[in-house]
């Protein structure tokens, strides 16, 4: 989505005015320190004292949270609370947000407000504690706010309604109520997004994940089921038969599935690094969505803007985060998106050009009149680091754990080595320095560092590269000797194909996240830094100049953005491959196993995929091939 584009939903959607009607809910987050911990007198027990407590809007409140949040400027709650602190709390927070909450009903009797405590030790969640339980929605309460739900619907441009609880406001009686009032604004946008009554709201759209949808259809899936895309696909077309109102399906990290009248339509995932916490996405991304349509826009679009308020959502830890315009903005500028997730998971799905090992995951339209090719350099045309991730991993380890790196009992340690091997594994491709800043929050966030003892990216970069050029200098000095050759540490057929496109006529340019003196002369000393007449970058000490995204900018400027079928990226690492994708470029991922110099390593495969690569091969050993399928002659 163009910058301009977003910048102006953003401003739209301020001025639209959206009703939520639904069980409101409190997070609560007591976080306990067991150092002030005494034994109680009354009971004999242990106490556990609480450090710090926080609350948060749950359930039909987040939504409403998470439209404030994105600006919207009136924002109107229908629901019940018990005459208790926490329905006190409730209103209060709603307050402080932005959040109207005039139409909030205090049932007197047999409700207590709905309220998730959730007490941590040492950062992992303890047992729940939960109020609301036992409610008991009163008929004459179901009228009141039906009613007070009636007046204003005329006044407002959408409806969300949320069903999150067995023991919420949902009485068959309510909702039997809801439906006669949906049916009386035939012109209205109603939006449901219900755990278990999806099918009653008749003249609503829906929104639902993709167990919800296939569960609809009859197809069963408990909750750690994976649902197919050919599954969800199936269930979006037949739900949208069988209600005739327009549907949301989100996946997760696999994106969303749109349906109405047009057909269903793919809204792609989001690539999101860093760790994540998918509470209260589902809400996010439904305020997200709901309040583009208020302003006017399609169905498409809507899906658009809600993914990108989960994208920003999720990242937020031990709390239902919200998206801030400017949050949104920064997010959807310049997403990163998942690609084809069942393709690169299962290789069974793969579709090999001619009985070759080259891998066709999107069909060029037409044939490559290739001008300008940028490679990577690491793993796509040399070994020299190779293994890198041997140092980085250790190295990660003993920066987050400190001085416990000895003495880490066997759970932290795996805990901690889980986490380093998942970001590294994501960030493969990416500047170093960009890396160690990553480092620098992963140290924060185990918090087993004291502060003052924490160094910046440029002090654990330091440490890392002094590691890993004493492995390089080694591999140097024996290809300096005779002792090894350029074989030894180029993947299969990298120079001969390099050779070829410079032949001809291509220009090439290398771009690295390695600093770039050190590509410039692991090029050389590897015998073809003269074949890149565009140029060998590298990075520069500055995490906002990416290498990569540089080189690409470089070339559209020179060839003009109506020729990027002209341009083509070659890498094993995802920035490069993402980065031709979205400007247009056609991308080979190189899927290499750097121990073997050939062959497929498979991890790398569904990265490179997910990334956006149309073509994958294991290496460059079936050159003429290759060569046909790029319209390169020999």
């Amino acid at each position: 989505m163009k910058k301009e584009l977003l910048q102006k939903i953003i401003s739209d959607i301020q001025s639209v005015k959206i009703a939520v009607v639904g069980d409101f809910c409190l997070d609560a987050y007591w976080f306990i320190d067991e150092s002030k911990s005494e034994i109680s007198i009354e009971t004999g027990q242990l106490t556990r004292p609480v450090k710090q407590q926080r609350y948060s809007l749950g359930g039909a409140g987040n939504v409403t949270n998470n439209l404030t949040a994105m600006g919207v400027k009136d924002v109107r709650a229908f629901g019940v609370i018990g005459p208790d602190p926490f329905g006190t709390e409730m209103v209060k927070v709603m307050q402080g947000n932005g959040i109207n909450p005039q139409n909030l009903i205090i049932q007197e009797g047999n409700w207590s407000t709905h309220v998730y405590t959730k007490p941590y030790m040492a950062d992992v969640e303890q047992n729940r504690i939960d109020f609301g339980n036992f409610n008991e929605l009163s008929n004459a309460t179901t009228d009141r706010l039906i009613g007070l739900l009636e007046n204003e619907i005329p006044q407002v441009d959408v409806v969300i309604i949320n069903q999150q609880v067995l023991s919420g406001i949902h009485t068959e009686y309510f909702r039997n109520q809801l439906v006669k009032m949906i049916q009386s604004f035939p012109e209205k946008i109603c939006i449901a997004d219900s755990r278990n009554y999806s099918e009653v709201y008749e003249g609503a759209y829906r929104k639902m994940n993709d167990r919800e949808a296939a569960n609809l259809i009859g197809m069963k899936k408990d909750a750690d089921d994976v649902v197919l895309y050919s599954e969800v696909k199936d269930a979006a077309t037949r739900l949208f038969q069988k209600f005739g109102k327009p549907l949301f399906i989100t996946r997760g990290e696999r994106g969303s599935v749109i349906v109405d009248e047009t057909g269903v339509t793919d809204i792609y995932g989001l690539m999101i690094i860093s760790k994540v916490d998918p509470v209260g996405a589902g809400d996010s991304y439904l305020a997200g969505a709901a309040a583009t349509l208020a302003a006017g826009y399609n169905m498409q679009t809507a899906a658009e803007i809600g993914s990108y308020v989960a994208g920003v959502t999720v990242q937020k830890l031990f709390q239902t985060g919200t998206a801030s315009s400017e949050e949104i903005l920064q997010m959807g500028s310049d997403p990163d998106f998942v690609y084809s997730p069942e393709l690169a998971e299962d290789i069974r799905h793969a579709c090999f050009r001619n009985d070759s090992e080259i891998e066709i995951v999107n069909e060029w339209p037409q044939k490559l009149q290739i001008s300008h090719a940028i490679f990577d350099h690491d793993g796509t045309i040399s070994t020299l680091r190779e293994g890198w991730e041997q140092i980085m991993v250790p190295m990660m380890m003993k920066a987050i754990l400190g001085e416990h790196f000895q003495d880490a009992d066997e759970a932290l340690y795996h805990k901690v080595h889980t986490r380093v091997i998942d970001f590294v594994d994501k960030t493969t491709g990416i500047q170093t320095l960009v890396q160690m800043k990553g480092l620098v929050e992963l140290v924060k966030e185990f918090g087993l560092v004291p502060e003052n003892q924490i160094l910046d990216e440029f002090g654990y970069k330091e440490i890392y590269n002094k590691e890993l050029l004493a492995m390089v200098k080694e591999r140097e000095a024996k290809l300096l000797r005779g002792e090894l050759s350029v074989e030894d540490f180029t993947l299969k057929n990298a120079v001969s194909l390099l050779e070829k496109l410079h032949k001809a006529g291509v220009t090439l340019y290398l771009a690295s996240g390695t600093d770039e003196e050190d590509v410039k002369n692991e090029a050389r000393i590897l015998g073809y830094d003269h074949l890149f007449k565009g140029g060998i970058y590298g990075a520069v000490g500055d995490v906002t100049k990416e290498a990569k995204k540089m080189v690409l900018d470089r070339i559209l400027n020179t060839i003009g953005e109506s020729k990027t079928g002209q341009l083509a990226a070659f890498g094993d690492g995802p920035v490069e491959i993402r980065e031709t994708r979205k400007r247009g470029g056609a991308t080979i991922g190189i899927a290499s196993n750097e121990v073997k110099r050939h062959s497929l390593n498979e991890s790398k495969r569904s990265r490179l995929i997910k990334a956006g690569a149309d073509v994958i091969i294991p290496d460059f050993s079936q050159l003429p091939k290759l060569l046909q399928l790029l319209n390169v002659n020999e």
